[in-house]
């Protein structure tokens, strides 16, 4: 067989959506949507040649990470993956060390510089940094790779293919696109064929109409919320270099707070977000609430079936982040409550409904429409906060314990901050990028979202179970609140006074 036969071969269109990631990268020459993972591991580190050995065969088993884009003149078709006859892994595996003292904030400032630059389309789309000279005899390993090959799910499980157990149980199992999603269509195997023929068709009948309204529904919701601009300094025009940092905390605190307050691991993330916003706006002079602070949140659709692949499949829904709210009791109630609203609104039923439409849509159409909308002026969504379910168990690396894991979501359209949370093992990182020249108080916005999670952490053990005392804590808390804001009556002026 030729090698020209073998790209023929090899061959695969984007998808509408991975091919998105590229038009909204071309939009704003300042931009790079990569994502990337930050691997800690314990010391000492390995020579060169020995890692690339190690890691040659681990990545190289990856399908994409040996291919290269063809795009087509005039972009009358969707790009394609062919393999790259001049494939070296050199080019993409390299080597550099952190300045002293090689503490978490010069691995940070290392990690968003390499962030911050476009991969070279050339070539295969990503790279491997290997990062030496780390405090306590640690080193790290950057991946970064375009999001047009995955999303948070599926980049994670390409880290961990690096590892000596890549195929170890993770957190994916417990999202809700792993499961049965709702409003399928359910059939029992084990009934006979017309049975089961009948059954479809009425489900089918009865479920349609209502999986449309809700999804027209939310569609309507959404793009009144992205037409509205909200105006904040937390959104704008980007400059080309970033910030990076990331916040640790223990799996378990987090479990507290969710036990005691009948909330999910995401209401908790957001809520501690929510108070990072809040601090930076009060830091501004800006007052919070005088403006919506609307935070797009990836929701997957990806089955336990496909969990192993290496794509994006994504819906997603925008939630409106209480930053009015300074209790953070009330907060992450408000929180819960406003994300239970918007996942039962239709809003993940209409994106997950757009992407399938697009995909019978012409590519020279869909690409138009999104070259289009990336081109105007974005000010409607201010951040992104995405929750990635990573490995369950520690992992190792030649023998070489894997301590921490970190996501690092990129910016771009607008959005001046991203979010990322990442579970991995008995813990819980936050990692936040930040746009250098409109975000020097990220370290503020860090260490109140770290302050929000010990107050929430010591707000559960005050309000244990039962969960009906807890109940009945948050509503007094409501109560006082909504008590404190309310106008004073305004003051008879019938002559007879005053009671003292």
């Amino acid at each position: 067989m030729t090698a020209s036969a073998v790209i023929v071969v090899d061959m695969e269109q984007l998808s509408a959506l991975d091919a998105g990631f590229l038009e909204a990268e071309d939009a704003d020459p300042h931009i790079s949507l990569a994502i990337g993972g930050i691997a800690i591991l314990d010391g000492p580190v390995e020579p060169q040649d020995v890692l690339v050995a190690s890691l040659t065969d681990r990545l190289a088993a990856i399908p994409r990470f040996t291919q290269v884009l063809r795009v087509h003149t005039l972009k009358y078709k969707a790009p394609q993956w062919e393999t790259d006859p001049n494939f070296d892994i050199l080019r993409h595996v390299r080597r550099v060390a952190v300045p002293a003292p090689g503490d978490d904030g010069a691995l940070f400032d290392l990690a968003a510089d390499i962030m911050a630059h476009r991969l070279d389309r050339e070539h295969p789309l990503w790279e491997c940094w290997i990062i030496e000279g780390l405090e306590h005899d640690r080193w790290a390993i950057l991946m970064k790779l375009h999001h047009c090959i995955a999303d948070g799910i599926a980049a994670t499980n390409t880290l961990a293919a690096l590892f000596d157990d890549g195929s170890a149980a993770t957190f994916a199992d417990q999202i809700h696109g792993a499961g049965r999603a709702r409003d399928t269509l359910e059939c029992n195997d084990k009934d006979p064929y017309p049975v089961r023929l009948l059954r479809s068709a009425w489900q089918t009948t009865t479920g349609l109409p209502r999986q449309l309204i809700r999804a027209g529904s939310g569609a309507l919701w959404l793009t009144a919320e992205i037409v509205r601009p909200s105006k904040s300094s937390l959104t704008g025009p980007l400059g080309s270099l970033r910030r990076y940092r990331a916040v640790r905390v223990p799996l378990p605190d987090i479990e507290q707070v969710c036990a005691a307050f009948e909330v999910t691991v995401n209401d908790v993330a957001l809520a501690a977000v929510t108070d990072g916003f809040r601090s930076v706006l009060l830091s501004r002079h800006e007052s919070p609430g005088q403006a919506p602070i609307r935070s797009l949140v990836p929701i997957s659709t990806r089955r336990l079936d496909a969990l192993g692949s290496i794509d994006n499949r994504v819906s997603a829904m925008l939630a409106h982040l209480p930053v009015d709210i300074d209790d953070p009791v009330l907060r992450l109630a408000e929180v819960h409550r406003r994300l239970s609203v918007g996942k039962h609104g239709g809003q993940p039923q209409a994106t997950a409904m757009l992407m399938q439409v697009s995909r019978f849509v012409p590519f020279a159409l869909s690409g138009w429409l999104v070259r289009l909308l990336t081109a105007m002026p974005q000010r409607g969504v201010v951040t992104l906060t995405t929750n990635v379910p990573g490995p369950r168990d520690r992992h190792t690396l030649n023998g070489h314990t894997v301590q921490h894991l970190l996501p690092m979501p990129p910016i771009g359209l607008g959005l001046r901050t991203g979010v990322a949370m990442l579970t991995y093992a008995d813990e819980l990182a936050f990692g936040v990028t930040a746009d250098w020249d409109t975000s020097p108080d990220l370290d503020l916005f860090t260490t109140r979202l770290q302050r929000a999670i010990d107050h929430l952490v010591a707000a559960s053990h005050l309000a244990t179970i039962p969960t009906d005392v807890t109940k009945r804590y948050v509503t007094d808390r409501r109560r006082r609140s909504a008590a404190h804001r309310r106008p004073s009556p305004p003051a008879s002026n019938t002559g007879k006074g005053t009671r003292g």
